[in-house]
């Protein structure tokens, strides 16, 4: 049974290698992504004047009034002292084709002092020029920026599959790495003194068991991240009953035909507002989101530079139907059924947010651990080959021939 885990963890790690090693350096990077974006674009997130900010929401309609192709479908809630209205948008909807108007960018910064537009950009544009540098390696971490075929992503779909192909791995990794119940403290051994590919064998086997907790951590929740809605959930609603999800209830509207609502920000707005309190949240409504390929609203309760969610399981945010504005669904960190909290665990421990800054430093070096298992693997998989290859090159030893009395 060894001899057949050997195989399928080699063939599992050579088929996955090279794509967990782009997700690992990337990850490395984007553990800071929005500190590393800001420093290399200040002009899409600091304001040019110093003049007091209006409300988001009179920017947000000024915004779509000044180019009607658009709709804003993220709108932050407050703006701190300094800096940019920085939304998303998405194209709205011909009145009377129904089909997306044409729109070549999909975040908008605008002077909160005036509402001019100070710089878009398209978040996740295969580029690497500043301005798109960042949401770039973001997108290449878990789809590689693959386009779309017939609506499908098959980016996110197939780095979920490597996901599913990395969580099998690690299982079978960890079987394999102690072959002995008496050695298995081999397991854990660097060979430093002895070097070359002995040393590069220990970094592989034993700081893989080393940090094995970890890495199958980030495979499972990669799976989370790219197939929850297709493999996660449907699991775990076999285990444990889920609340409401809108995103997993409701097809997606195909990509060409989005959806416009039919209430206001300000009404959506006020109708989470008098629910959140109903429900005892004391933290202010900090940004409002509309999907138009679902119809649905959401509105995320946070005090101002708390919207990355740093520490815990992240954000409160409420779910309405664009439409009626009849509750969708809700999400409280920490509450709910067991099956619940553990989806909503799954992005907080996979960008190490959960932990706040330390588990940001812990993912990123993950990333390049995960980066530098990939290679080593495939180092030792090429030695290994070379080996035999020479061996099979070699002349065999001619047999003595008997010879008769």
């Amino acid at each position: 049974m060894r001899g057949a885990l050997v195989v399928l963890h080699r063939w599992l790690g050579l088929g996955a290698a090279g794509f967990l090693f782009v997700a690992g350096l990337t990850g490395a990077v984007i553990s800071w992504d929005h500190e590393l974006d800001a420093a290399l674009n200040p002009t899409l997130f600091e304001a040019p004047g110093g003049a007091a900010a209006r409300d988001p929401l009179a920017l947000a309609a000024q915004a779509e009034r000044a180019d009607p192709r658009m709709q804003v479908t993220f709108l932050p809630l407050s703006i701190e002292p300094g800096g940019t209205l920085l939304m998303s948008v998405e194209p709205r909807p011909d009145a009377r084709t129904g089909k997306a108007a044409a729109l070549d960018f999909n975040q908008l910064a605008v002077d909160p002092a005036t509402g001019e537009p100070v710089g878009r950009r398209f978040w996740g544009q295969p580029s690497l020029t500043r301005e798109n540098l960042l949401p770039f390696l973001y997108r290449l971490h878990y789809s590689l920026t693959l386009p779309l075929v017939s609506g499908v992503d098959v980016g996110v779909v197939l780095m979920g599959v490597v996901g599913i192909a990395w969580t099998i791995d690690c299982l079978v990794s960890l079987w394999i790495s102690f072959p002995k119940l008496a050695v298995w403290r081999k397991s854990f051994a660097f060979r430093w003194r002895e070097g070359g590919y002995r040393l590069l064998f220990d970094v592989h086997r034993s700081g893989g068991v080393w940090i094995w907790l970890l890495l199958l951590t980030l495979a499972v929740t990669s799976v989370s991240m790219n197939l929850n809605r297709e493999v996660v959930r449907p699991l775990v609603a076999l285990f444990s009953p889920l609340s409401e999800d809108p995103f997993a209830s409701r097809a997606p509207r195909p990509l060409d035909q989005p959806a416009a609502p039919t209430l206001s920000r300000e009404q959506v707005l006020g109708i989470a507002t008098a629910e959140a309190r109903a429900r005892g949240w004391t933290a202010p409504a900090g940004g409002l989101f509309y999907s138009p390929y679902y119809d649905v609203y959401g509105v995320g309760f946070y005090r101002p530079g708390e919207d990355h969610g740093d520490g815990g399981l992240g954000n409160s945010w409420l779910y309405f139907d664009g439409r009626t504005g009849a509750p969708a669904g809700a999400l409280t960190p920490g509450k709910g059924t067991a099956g619940d909290i553990f989806l909503q665990a799954q992005f907080p421990l996979h960008s190490g947010r959960i932990l706040g800054l330390p588990g940001r430093i812990l993912v990123s070096a993950l990333g390049l651990a995960v980066a530098a298992l990939s290679a080593t693997g495939v180092v030792i998989w090429a030695r290994k080959r070379k080996a035999a290859a020479a061996a099979r090159r070699r002349p065999r030893p001619a047999r003595a021939v008997p010879t008769r009395a």
